[in-house]
């Protein structure tokens, strides 16, 4: 079984699940979203968001496959393309760090290390392009039976970040991404010694898609 990450592009876009395909909680303030949810817009409104951000900041989400399979993706972006970041309790965000807004893995491809692999995926792609930290805002109290755009708080702290602004329900968590990477370098030189070498096969946004 292989895996591999690749950039989002609108090519792919339609490998995302259908609940992350169709929220737009992120991507659009909220009465804007009440009236596309009402018309039945709101994956016009993910992909026009989507475009929006590869055109005018460059590459904006991972996907990982098993084989053929999406099995997990990940979105982000600078705060001011967020209109919801606004909304928090905890806002604004830092303006030195990009924000993760959608993330998900497939359930049964939980526990396997594919969101530390997509968060990896992040910090090296940012860290190539000047940017010092990723934050996210993260839910402190999640209901495993109603599934949010908000990412849990208790998995953004497994996989390195730390609060910066603390909330009963709506923690701002950051990661700086120099310790990020140092984490993955440190893993990989432990797996070749282990094992001598490692391969791991990043995709990347045609340049085209990144201007």
């Amino acid at each position: 079984m292989s895996r591999r990450v690749i950039g989002v592009t609108l090519d792919n876009l339609e490998d995302l699940p259908k609940h992350s395909r169709q929220c737009v909680f992120w991507e659009v303030a909220p009465h804007l979203r009440e009236q596309a949810e009402e018309f039945g817009t709101t994956d016009l409104e993910k992909e026009a968001w989507v475009s929006s951000v590869l055109l005018e900041w460059g590459s904006c989400g991972r996907i990982v496959y098993s084989d053929k399979l999406p099995v997990g993706f990940v979105l982000y972006a600078p705060p001011t393309a967020v209109p919801r970041a606004s909304a928090f309790p905890t806002s604004p965000p830092s303006p030195d760090a990009v924000l993760l807004t959608g993330f998900h893995v497939l359930p049964e491809f939980r526990g396997g290390g594919l969101g530390r692999m997509l968060v990896q995926a992040v910090a090296k792609d940012l860290t190539r392009r000047g940017v010092k930290a990723i934050e996210s805002f993260g839910d402190a109290r999640p209901d495993e039976d109603e599934p949010t755009c908000v990412l849990p708080a208790d998995f953004l702290l497994a996989v390195g970040f730390k609060t910066v602004r603390q909330h009963p329900r709506w923690p701002r968590l950051r990661l700086e991404l120099r310790s990020a990477l140092s984490w993955k370098e440190d893993v990989e030189a432990a797996l070749e010694r282990l094992l001598g070498t490692v391969t791991v096969t990043t995709a990347s946004p045609s340049p085209a898609l990144q201007r």
